[in-house]
């Protein structure tokens, strides 16, 4: 008679779980920091996006000068898709804040919670899991709720499929991400974003930036600090998580969001929009105890 043994548990599932909760603290702070730039008169989105590419690539130079592999950013084909893809997708992510609102440009773009878990089942045989798909579900109810989407009296229209392509976007960047830590460093992945994304957006950020409103510039070095800190994190956690669990604590940032709003911005939230963050928090949680 056999026995049968229990399949081990990933031994630095905590590792990726902890940084992933890092590189949402990172995301968070940009987006309060792009807040903070955005009230100024005169910003461009356009210089800041760069900016945040640009920051990128210097941390990598100053932190991984040994591991970093520049030349493989142009021979291979999925760093070379990671890093358009990326790029398009974080600019377009904008472009939808812009037209839409935060809100309801935040709600469709997570749902790539979503199809990135679904993806993930297709191309790396990953599970999508029952307390995933749970979580998956309350955590957007609670999205929906905490931005009012629904109550917006816009119509569906282009800006709306722009949103829902950029969560395809985002779907299929971290499933390339998880791929490719078999063959890659973390820091040639992060890198593949930011030099394609220079290359994207440096001609309008050029050509649109005039002159920066006194005072900004901390505001951008820290806001692109952030996102680089957020991203590298990110990237390097999904060397330990499943897509699915490590994309669905990425809704814990909105949730930070709305936090900062309440400390920094002194903004106040009814009983339905707290209703929202607890449903984000339970939900974002749930699938990530089970390994």
């Amino acid at each position: 008679m056999t026995q049968s043994h229990p399949v081990p548990a990933n031994p630095h599932h905590a590792r990726g779980l902890a940084l992933m909760v890092l590189s949402t603290a990172g995301f968070t702070a940009n987006i309060l920091l792009i807040r903070a730039f955005g009230a100024l008169e005169g910003t461009n989105m356009w210089f800041l996006v760069c900016m945040r590419f640009l920051t990128g690539l210097l941390v990598i130079s100053t932190l991984y000068h040994r591991e970093f592999q520049p030349l493989h950013l142009f021979r291979n084909r999925r760093l070379i898709a990671r890093g358009i893809i990326g790029g398009l997708g974080t600019v377009a992510y904008y472009i939808t804040i812009e037209h839409l609102g935060a809100g309801r440009a935040t709600f469709i773009g997570n749902t790539y919670v979503i199809w990135g878990g679904l993806l993930a089942v297709w191309v790396l045989g990953e599970r999508f899991t029952v307390p995933l798909a749970v979580g998956c579900i309350t955590t957007l109810t609670g999205l929906a709720m905490l931005t009012h989407v629904f109550s917006t009296a816009l119509h569906p229209g282009i800006y709306d499929l722009l949103a829902l392509a950029t969560a395809f976007a985002s779907a299929t960047v971290i499933v390339l991400i998880r791929s490719l830590h078999h063959t890659e460093h973390t820091s040639t992945i992060f890198a593949a974003q930011c030099v394609y994304g220079l290359l994207l957006c440096g001609g309008p950020a050029w050509v649109m930036t005039d002159s920066l409103p006194a005072g900004s510039w901390w505001i951008i070095i820290g806001a692109s600090l952030c996102a680089a800190f957020g991203q590298l994190s990110m990237t390097r956690a999904f060397r330990d998580l499943p897509v699915g669990q490590g994309s669905l604590l990425q809704m814990l940032v909105p949730l930070g969001v709305a936090v900062g709003g309440v400390a920094w911005f002194g903004e106040h939230y009814t009983a339905i929009e707290l209703i929202g963050a607890v449903l984000i928090l339970g939900g974002s949680m749930l699938p990530t105890f089970r390994r």
